[in-house]
């Protein structure tokens, strides 16, 4: 997929960094003596460019048409995030590019390793939820093994994993106790006043399709690296004209688990504090009866306040939780032909979600503003969710005028692509964006309440056209059938939907706006191809 540059095409020309993993930061950065770190390069690349601010003519001469950091083939061990910050910024005219040569892979730490205590092939219902005394009641087959042992030692916790249809919670075991032929589990702080306080999502006691299901794990406790690298600037100066291509970002981890459980709201994003109302209704909607404050999962790359940045031709493989994540400040951005294997968490995600210190359901109107005309186009992704269910393909929140076309998403445990977030009718500043000629297929695996592509809030002049979505999962633990080719979430509207190629009609929507137009969709729809990338 990924069209390598050969080291022919690395000569040494004014404005060409070269970085080796036989180099030497005490060097100066050419070709025939190259720096070790890219690092080091940038801060080379940061001095010839306040040099030239300066009026020096050779630092001139060097950003002339822009800074090429090129990095040989190898494997540079990220001991830190590497930053790029405002001052790491190219112009209109002299780009700062940081560009592979050969299999270059940026590498972190490996992810904690899982040893499944019961059931030792996928999960088993539930007894029991309550609430009251905040413990779950599970089969005393499940703890015989372990019973009597240290739930938590420096090398290893045991950990409850539970089903929550569109969610999955993570539940630091804090003792066990039976009776009869039950065990009754109770769990650390804050996921067990998190878990058991907040309604939505909770396991499911009866219903539709039965208990929610838990299963019973040992995780390594070992810290690492979680960031690869950081693009940071900030409102009065964002980073500017920088690209990042044919780069492997691999191996990072996922901490939060180990350290505060790992309770969601919706797409992974961790609760850190919720609670039901006593009484439901807010002004901006009558039947809310849940408040949540939420975080943004950590992500293997980051990127906030940034203008015409370009992540292109690389590679995202065995990270723990997100893999690309454009947050807040994005304008004019592009993610282009890159692969994404074996994440954690979402593979992208983009815009912001109302993060903590604002209550997640409130109609804000200034956030879609801060993530506009990104374009994320032609990536593959196969198999994202592995850790957390609950995460997707392609995230985003409040976003604008995004264009999310030709992508191929596949093999996840919830939904494909998503966007919109508020759970609101009101005008959020959403709008314009672009679901088009994507192919989306083997999603649902685990979990339901989900669609192929997915949608929240009003989100006028905005389009799902021309996609195929194929292999709906059966999800053998979820407590519902809510799972759609397409679905039109809280109070979708503005959507145009059409020429959408599914293995059957099954759509869902829920309070859909009157501004929503369906055109031909389903097994239907005249063939249009399996969309694929190629080299």
């Amino acid at each position: 997929m990924i069209a390598m540059l050969t080291m022919s095409t690395f000569c040494s020309w004014a404005g060409s960094i070269f970085v080796s993993v036989n180099g030497d930061d005490a060097n100066d950065g050419t070709m025939t003596h190259p720096v070790k770190t890219v690092h080091q390069a940038l801060r080379i690349a940061r001095e010839w460019r306040r040099l030239a601010g300066n009026g020096d003519a050779n630092a001139t001469a060097n950003i002339a048409g822009g800074i090429d950091i090129k990095v040989e083939a190898g494997r540079y061990d990220m001991n830190e995030p590497l930053l790029i910050r405002p001052e790491d910024s190219g112009s209109d005219a002299s780009w700062t590019r940081i560009i592979g040569d050969g299999e270059v892979v940026f590498y972190g730490d490996e992810p904690a390793r899982h040893t499944i205590v019961y059931p030792k092939d996928g999960m088993e219902r539930m007894i029991a939820f309550d609430k009251k005394t905040r413990t779950i009641t599970i089969p005393k087959k499940a703890v015989e093994s372990i019973l009597n042992q240290s739930y938590r030692t420096p090398d290893r916790q045991l950990e409850m994993v539970v089903h929550q249809r569109w969610a999955i919670a993570i539940l630091r075991v804090k003792d066990i106790r039976t009776e009869g032929n039950h065990a009754i589990v109770s769990f650390m702080e804050p996921e067990s006043r998190l878990e058991f306080e907040h309604p939505w999502p909770q396991p499911v006691i009866g219903g539709e399709k039965g208990n929610s299901s838990f299963l019973l794990r040992w995780t390594e406790r070992r810290e690492g690296i979680e960031t690869l690298m950081t693009i940071q600037g900030h409102e009065n100066e964002p980073v500017r004209c920088f690209t990042i291509q044919h780069i492997s970002f691999e191996n990072t981890c996922w901490n939060r688990p180990q350290r505060y459980g790992h309770v969601t709201l919706q797409g992974g994003f961790p609760i850190l504090d919720a609670y039901q109302l006593p009484q439901a209704g807010l002004p901006w909607d009558k039947d809310l009866e849940n408040q949540a404050w939420v975080e943004r999962p950590v992500a293997a790359v980051r990127v906030n306040w940034a203008e015409n940045i370009k992540v292109f031709d690389c590679k995202f493989q065995h990270l723990g939780a997100t893999a690309l994540d454009f947050g807040i400040g994005i304008r004019n951005c592009e993610i282009y032909r890159n692969l994404f294997s074996d994440i954690g968490g979402t593979a992208i995600l983009a815009g912001s979600f109302a993060e903590s210190p604002r209550e997640v359901h409130r109609p804000y109107t200034d956030l879609a503003g801060l993530c506009c005309g990104l374009s994320i186009i032609s990536n593959n992704i196969n198999t994202a969710t592995v850790e957390d269910w609950g995460c997707v393909g392609i995230g985003c929140g409040y976003v604008k005028n995004v264009d999310i076309s030709h992508n191929i998403v596949e093999n996840v445990n919830y939904s494909g692509i998503c966007v919109g977030w508020g759970w609101t009718d009101k005008d959020t500043g959403m709008a314009a964006n672009k679901i088009t000629n994507n192919t989306v297929k083997d999603f649902a695996l685990q979990l339901y309440d989900a669609g192929g592509i997915y949608t929240l809030s009003n989100q006028p002049t905005s389009e799902i056209t021309d996609n195929i979505i194929t292999g709906l999962g059966k999800a053998p633990y979820a407590t519902n059938d809510r799972g759609f080719y397409i679905y039109l979430d809280a109070k979708t509207d503005g959507y145009t939907i059409d020429r959408n190629e599914c293995d059957e009609e099954k759509f869902g929507d829920n309070h859909p706006g009157p501004n929503i137009v369906w055109g031909v969709n389903g097994p239907d729809r005249p063939k249009i191809g399996v969309f694929e990338i190629t080299e």
